[in-house]
């Protein structure tokens, strides 16, 4: 007698399931995801969001960076200190912070109590940070300012964009860092476009030497930040469009060859 075929196991399972019987108080039916019926699936919201004006200003504006062809010298600002840089950058000039209102406030108090006991005061002048856009560029047409750093997110960027090249004819060493919040941090202020150091004590010499050689291979002396183009970068959709032109040349090119 021949043998009869094998049954698989997922055939038996089927099987099983269809001859499970039916409770007719659970009917099973199809979910209907229209107003006052099921819930709605958890799904990304974002697409759906009304999102606030400044927030779609923002990306529109990184949207057009990416796909309008910038200048070198504005997108040689994009070109900021890596963190390892910035942290060691910012370590030395948090040390020549100028004082704060109540350390100001103890000073005086301090040298008019000196000055009423005919005591000498300690008149030497103090090495900080100068900020504001006008002091800044004045210590560097007077050569004055040894190092500057330059915030890479001003609104409108023609307040600085000609600052780099005016610390390259004048040998000063600059770089762009990232935030002005976070140059504002360091002199006490909201933000800050620009922070200039006149000077430095002769325990930080050492390092200063190091941090300016090195900014001005990056940046004074490094020429293709001058010639460098930005953006210029295609969508997606035209991407994929180009993709499938080039892959249709291809074929094309494929079937002549092999007639």
């Amino acid at each position: 007698m021949p043998k009869a075929p094998k049954t698989s196991k997922a055939k038996k399972i089927q099987k099983k399931v269809a001859d499970r019987k039916k409770n007719p108080l659970f009917v099973k039916e199809a979910k209907n995801f229209r107003i006052g019926n099921d819930v709605q699936p958890k799904r990304d919201l974002s697409r759906y969001v009304r999102w606030p004006r400044y927030i779609l200003l923002h990306r529109q504006k990184k949207i057009l960076l990416q796909r309008i062809k910038v200048p070198a010298a504005i997108h040689q600002f994009s070109k900021t200190l890596d963190k390892n840089q910035s942290s060691k950058v910012y370590a030395l000039l948090k040390k020549y912070a100028p004082e704060t209102k109540t350390e100001k406030k103890q000073r005086l108090v301090k040298a008019a109590e000196s000055k009423a006991q005919n005591q000498k005061t300690d008149s030497k002048k103090v090495t900080v940070l100068k900020f504001g856009l006008n002091h800044v560029t004045t210590l560097v047409e007077t050569k004055k300012a040894k190092l500057v750093l330059i915030a890479y997110d001003v609104d409108p960027i023609e307040l600085v964009v000609w600052l780099p090249q005016l610390c390259r004819r004048q040998e000063v060493p600059f770089a762009f860092v990232k935030n002005k919040a976070r140059l504002g941090a360091l002199v006490h202020q909201k933000t800050a476009t620009c922070v200039a150091l006149t000077d430095v004590r002769k325990e930080d010499q050492a390092e200063f030497d190091n941090l300016a050689r090195d900014l001005r291979q990056h940046y004074n002396e490094n020429h293709e930040l001058l010639r460098t183009i930005g953006g210029g970068q295609v969508g997606i959709k035209s991407r994929h469009q180009q993709e499938a032109i080039k892959k249709a040349f291809e074929l094309e090119e494929l079937k002549k060859t092999s007639q």
